[in-house]
This record gives structure tokens, sequence and C-alpha cells, in this order.
């Protein structure tokens, strides 16, 4: 094949790529306008069948066109999911799902979580009063109107925020909290408040651009039909709901939360003591490295404020950090020994704990690091 041939050949694969461009585009107006159709209904702004039924229509189409298997579908999902960002910076106001009067107040409003779901409540019609440590002289006057009172401070601070706040409530006004601890703070709105209490975790940071597909956890604690609203208000707006029991949400946080963030953060410690040059480690990672790497430093990217509170908001916390600390010191006798034998049992023993979940885990993030290994430059 001579030069001439090769670049036009390339002129056409240009014109394609043009192609397909213009057919994104028709397919963002049209979910624009699917948008505009769905406005004031009672349709979910994330709909799973419809999202399963598109990927597994492409995957077929791609097969029968021989298109490599799972080209189409990582196509799909990212087109998919800009379509999800596309509904939430239109005005699409998802309905309100409490039909009697009432409007929300966000104590510590003014926080990146405050602020998205006062965003979320005010483009579904509620009227949203927010505050913070300023505002109580406005509080009562705020609390008049309201149905939905949540608070959401740093952690050591809410249940004082509660004791604060209670003797303005009335019987008939939901309280809730977005803390990651729910265990003393539920006990704290039960024993400050008389009427229904449920406890709300976001499992996601105020980077986030929309709610589709995030998981928040509720722990409806006292006459859990009264916030059942609430509840639909958060699944109409494309969240995940995972209801759990305060003792068993706070138990899994240790893992997930606590115990993660101070790992991240002692290995990111750790790494600062001996100062390695960090371009040349960023050069030299794989791309698995590199995404533990980017984790790390994403934790130190946000407020240690947050990540303090979290990593020592119980004496659980404490408890479970130090079994940790003292597996590693165990762990490191097989380096130290030069213990094959002991390091391949333990590694098997690990294996069988994480069963078949060990085999999804890997093809899962050999396709997430195939991604970014895609995206370096």
């Amino acid at each position: 094949m001579s030069i001439k041939e090769l670049e036009q050949t390339r002129e056409q694969i240009d014109e394609i790529d043009a192609k397909l461009v213009s057919l994104l585009k028709q397919r963002l107006d049209l979910v624009a306008e699917a948008t505009e159709i769905k406005k004031d209904t009672d349709y979910p702004a994330f709909d799973k069948t419809r999202e399963s039924y598109v990927l597994q229509r492409g995957e077929s189409l791609a097969k029968e066109s021989s298109v490599p298997e799972g080209l189409v579908t990582d196509i799909l999902r990212r087109v998919l999911r800009e379509s999800y960002r596309l509904n939430s910076n239109t005005s699409f106001s998802y309905p309100r799902t409490l039909k009697t009067p009432g409007d929300v107040v966000i104590v510590g409003g003014n926080g990146g979580m405050g602020r998205i779901f006062a965003s979320y409540f005010e483009n579904s019609g509620y009227k949203v009063f927010s505050f913070g440590h300023r505002g109580w002289d406005k509080a009562p006057e705020y609390l008049k109107t309201a149905k939905i009172v949540i608070v959401s401070v740093p952690i050591d601070i809410t249940v004082d925020v509660i004791k604060q706040l209670s003797p303005l409530l009335r019987e008939d006004q939901i309280l809730c909290d977005f803390t990651s601890v729910k265990g003393p703070i539920v006990d704290a709105m039960m024993k400050y408040h008389k009427g229904p209490v449920l406890g709300l975790h976001p499992m996601f940071g105020p980077d986030v651009k929309s709610l589709i597909k995030q998981v928040v956890v509720t722990v409806p604690q006292r006459d859990e039909s009264a916030s059942a609203f609430l509840v639909e208000q958060l699944r109409l707006w494309g969240a995940q709901i995972c209801k759990c029991k305060a003792l068993e949400h706070d138990r899994a946080m240790s893992i997930i939360q606590a115990l993660r963030h101070f790992s991240t953060f002692s290995y990111g410690n750790f790494l600062k003591t001996i100062s390695p040059d960090l371009n040349k480690l960023i050069s030299l990672s794989s791309p698995i490295y590199r995404l533990e790497l980017m984790m790390v430093g994403r934790l130190f990217a946000q407020d240690p404020r947050l990540y303090s509170d979290i990593i020592m908001s119980s004496e659980d916390n404490l408890r479970l950090i130090e079994a940790f600390v003292e597996s590693l010191r165990q762990d490191l006798e097989y380096v130290k020994n030069r213990d094959y034998e002991g390091f391949t049992k333990a590694f098997l023993n690990v294996r069988e704990y994480f069963s078949d979940f060990a085999q999804v885990a890997f093809k899962e993030s050999g396709s997430i690091l195939a991604k970014l290994q895609d995206e370096r430059s």
C-alpha cells in the first residue's frame, strides 16, 4: 500500500468519525427531548430496565456485525452517563412526592452536601431554607412551614445541634441527618424529638454531578410510613436506596470508610516520609498502581476535617484500626522469615473468603484499568 492510499483510507476513517460525532449529537438531542417529555411525570430519573435493554441490544447488534466484544457496551455506558448528566443539568423538575404543603429546612445547608440536596428539593417544587451556625435566629421562622428537617453538620457537633434544634420542632416534622455514623445520631434524634425519625447517609461526596445510581442509606427509626414519601423522592431522583439498621450500618462503615480512609491516609503519610519522586513513580507505574495512587491523591485533595471526623467518630473504629495494624505486624512475619508457604496458605484462605467475587473483581477491574491505560498521556 502506498502512502497516498494510506492517506485516502485515513480520510475515510476521519469522515466516519465525523459521522459518529454527528450521531452522538443527535442522540443527546433526543435525550433532551425525552427529558422534557418526562417532565412533571412520575417517571424516575434512572430506569434500570431501560439501561439494561440499551446495553444488551447494543452488544447483540455488535455481535451480529462482528464488532469486538465490549466495545459497544463501553461506548454506550459513556453515552448513558452523559445522558444522566444532561438530565441533571436541565431544568427538568422531578415531581414532588409530598402532596401536602411543607417546606425543607437544612441545618448546615451551606455545605457541599446541603447545597446538592437543596438544589434537588428546589427543582422538585419544595421551598428550602438553609442556615449554619450564624442563622439560628431565623430558625423558628424557617421551621414554621417545614415538613422535613435535615441536620447536615460535622459529626462531632451533630448531637449538640439536634439538642439545640429539638425545642423548635413539631411532632409532625420528619427529623433526618446526613452523618456517616448512625447509632449515636439516631439515638439522639429519638431522644430529643417526638416525631418521625429517618437517618440518612448519602454514600458520595459533594463533587457528584447527579444522584443517579448514587447510594443513599436509609435508617427509618420511628414512624417509617411518615417518611416513605421522602425515600420515594430520593428514588425518583435516581438514588439507589439501601435500607438497614443503625448498628448494621455503623459496622459496615467502620470497614468501608474508617478502615479504608485510615489505610489510605497512612500510605500517603508514609510516601511523604520517604519522599520518592512522585512524577517518576507515576511514569513508571502500571495501570493498577496508577489507579491506587490516584485514590490516595484524591483523598488528600479534600477536606482533612471530613476524614478525621469519619475515622475518629467511634471507639469501634479505633478497635478495628488497632486490629488492622496488629494484623500487619503478623503479615510482616511472612516477609521477614521468607515464609513462602505461610504466605501462600494465607493468600489461598483469603481467596476462599472472596469466593466468586474474586473473579468478578478481576474481570471488572481489568475493564477499568484498560480505560485508565487508554487515557494515559
